[in-house]
């Protein structure tokens, strides 16, 4: 967004002033510190009269830093690890026993059948990794058109756009996740059944 603004010849406050967004927001957005909902988004885009795609586009990433090994390691044993249930899916969180991971794995089965019993689509910050280890699951998100994804297929996506998978066909749908974010932002994006968590 930064790198928009400034081909762009503005300002934050510039900015600000198109989208009426607090220059505060938008300063925690550029440096990262703030992940942007879609309708914010959407607003800057606007804004900006650029197209929104622009917006999630990367610059080259810097080389890489080489660091000394740290020698982590966690093993999780098939049907093994903490859970939680809600209205949608059931987790399953391998390697829990690893604290301030760069990625969070989740093993998760799709409980729900259609996108009008799903609720509210999801968000979180950080990008999301998805393969279907089994049946078929329909990827929803709130920037393209929903998705098949039949077993062994997958999908990457930025985690803040709205998304859901809603499973197809009469057998079970499982998928692995893995996201970008903390483990307290995924659950905060979770609504648990109560009495579970």
């Amino acid at each position: 967004m930064r790198e928009i603004r400034k081909e762009l010849g503005l300002t934050l406050a510039d900015v600000s002033q198109r989208t009426g967004m607090p220059v505060s927001t938008l300063s925690k957005a550029e440096t990262g510190k703030m992940s942007l909902s879609y309708e914010k988004l959407l607003r800057i885009s606007r804004g900006l009269d650029i197209d929104i795609t622009r917006l999630f586009s990367t610059a080259a990433a810097p080389p890489a830093v080489r660091r000394a090994a740290t020698g982590r390691r966690s093993i999780t044993l098939a049907g093994e690890g903490p859970s939680i249930r809600t209205a949608t899916y059931n987790y399953v969180y391998p390697s829990a026993d690893l604290l301030h991971k760069t990625l969070n794995p989740m093993i998760i089965d799709i409980k729900v059948r259609s996108i009008e019993d799903f609720g509210e689509l999801m968000r979180h910050p950080g990008e999301e990794y998805a393969l279907v280890l089994e049946g078929q699951c329909e990827f929803y998100c709130d920037l393209y058109a929903p998705s098949l994804l039949n077993t062994g297929d997958s999908i990457y996506f930025d985690g803040a756009m709205g998304h859901g998978y809603v499973a197809v066909g009469e057998g079970p749908c499982r998928i692995l996740s893995v996201c970008s974010a903390n483990q307290a932002d995924l659950k905060s994006a979770l609504h648990p059944i109560d009495g579970e968590d």
